[in-house]
């Protein structure tokens, strides 16, 4: 069963939250984040992304980076931040157009991460972790959220619904047009909040694989180094993680499209023509219709693609899209083996659309294009109860969450 730590959090200022709040450390370039945090001194990418103050060019990864950005949260926390009272857990309401979802905000026991009640669907690369670890270690501090999913509970629900109605703490419209808002949430509500999600018997996470891998190695450098850790008497300490749980019905999945930016030895005829051996194929929309249409565009053109080869239901992995695509098309054909290293793909998250797909195309800095059906919240917690992992960028959680809205002193 999941366990629900309250904490206090540090969290900003309401007047201050709105200039704090940054797009998630990880989905921004360091030229992305310096254009972003411009003329904005109280901008949480001057702490999660330290080196956009560093000339450019500058190595992300050194020392001075990580010493920057203790500099900068020190100064945040001393104008702008305050920490919590009392230990407690928030509802983080997110909304975009007619799309809402609200999670519970909270710590969670790394505990329960190692023996996968916390469920994962992702492998990490190590350098991701270094790099995360190095930061937590470096504030004491973790600053951004993992993204949790569970099957949905009424008790949560209803308490939900019912806080939720009453004033926000923190309400902050981003520039992208997602809406940000806080409820924290005490006493009884808080308890009775602790108590159904140790009903939960699992949680799965949905984004920020390497947020949460990062904090189970700080808990252990931690430990091992004899650190102490900042105690604020809340019983959420370095083994604990912060997240947001959100209920898989009100979850949001978009595609993650690829483009290849050559066709090998291939020529354009010849690249068609072994995909027509895969693969029906005829004139079609950008945008897959249901699962199992896969969107081409090439040469100008939109297609659907449909496999002859009739993926195994009872396999999790292989009767998805994203691994229809890899094994009927990319690896025999464009011979890209391995997308976490071939340099001749990329991806592209959902949120940009299909113009951006052709955009890329018709520029010439792609060759071709390929549009998915967005994975189900039901693929990713099939995949996660089987144990196993799901193909390399295969699903892009949308709208993300802020970083520095809510940070757990550790």
């Amino acid at each position: 069963m999941s366990t629900l730590l309250p904490f206090r959090a540090l969290r900003p200022k309401p007047s201050d939250a709105a200039r704090i709040a940054a797009v998630p450390y990880d989905v921004v370039s360091t030229d992305e984040a310096r254009a972003l945090a411009n003329g904005n001194p109280l901008s949480f990418l001057r702490v999660s992304r330290a080196e956009l103050e560093l000339p450019a060019g500058a190595d992300p990864y050194a020392d001075n980076v990580y010493q920057r950005a203790a500099r900068n949260f020190d100064a945040l926390k001393k104008s702008s931040l305050v920490i919590e009272d009392e230990p407690s857990v928030y509802f983080y309401r997110l909304r975009t157009g007619a799309h809402v979802q609200t999670g519970l905000a909270a710590c969670f026991s790394i505990d329960e991460y190692d023996r996968d009640i916390i469920k994962k669907h992702e492998r990490t690369r190590r350098d991701k972790e270094d790099d995360r670890t190095r930061h937590m270690i470096a504030l004491g501090a973790q600053t951004g959220p993992v993204f949790l999913t569970y099957k949905a509970a009424d008790e949560v629900d209803r308490i939900a619904d019912r806080v939720t109605k009453g004033p926000a703490l923190i309400d902050v419209a981003a520039p992208d047009g997602v809406q940000h808002v806080l409820w924290r949430v005490g006493g009884a509500d808080r308890d009775a909040l602790v108590a159904a999600f140790g009903r939960i018997p699992s949680l799965y996470i949905a984004d920020g694989h390497h947020r949460a891998a990062s904090a189970a190695r700080a808990r252990t450098e931690f430990k091992e180094r004899g650190l102490a850790g900042t105690s604020l008497g809340d019983g959420a300490d370095y083994s604990s993680v912060l997240a947001v749980a959100f209920p898989h019905n009100q979850v949001q999945i978009l595609p993650y499209n690829r483009i290849v930016k050559d066709l090998g030895v291939l020529t354009p005829d010849g690249f068609l023509q072994p995909v027509r051996e895969r693969f029906d194929v005829q004139a079609g929309p950008a945008t897959p219709a249901k699962r199992g249409d896969i969107a081409m565009y090439f040469g100008g053109a939109w297609y659907t693609l449909r496999s002859k080869k009739r993926p195994d239901p009872g396999d999790p992995i292989g009767a998805l899209d994203v691994s229809v695509l890899q094994d009927g098309l990319l690896a025999p054909v464009l011979k890209i083996a391995d997308v976490r290293t071939d340099r001749r793909i990329d991806f592209v998250g959902g949120a940009r659309g299909t113009a951006e797909l052709q955009r890329l195309v018709d520029s010439g800095t792609a060759a071709v294009a390929f549009s998915l059906f967005p994975v189900s919240v039901s693929d990713l917690i099939s995949v996660s109860d089987a144990g196993a992992i799901m193909p390399p960028k295969s699903t892009w959680f949308e709208p993300k969450l802020r970083d520095g809205l809510l940070i757990h002193v550790i």
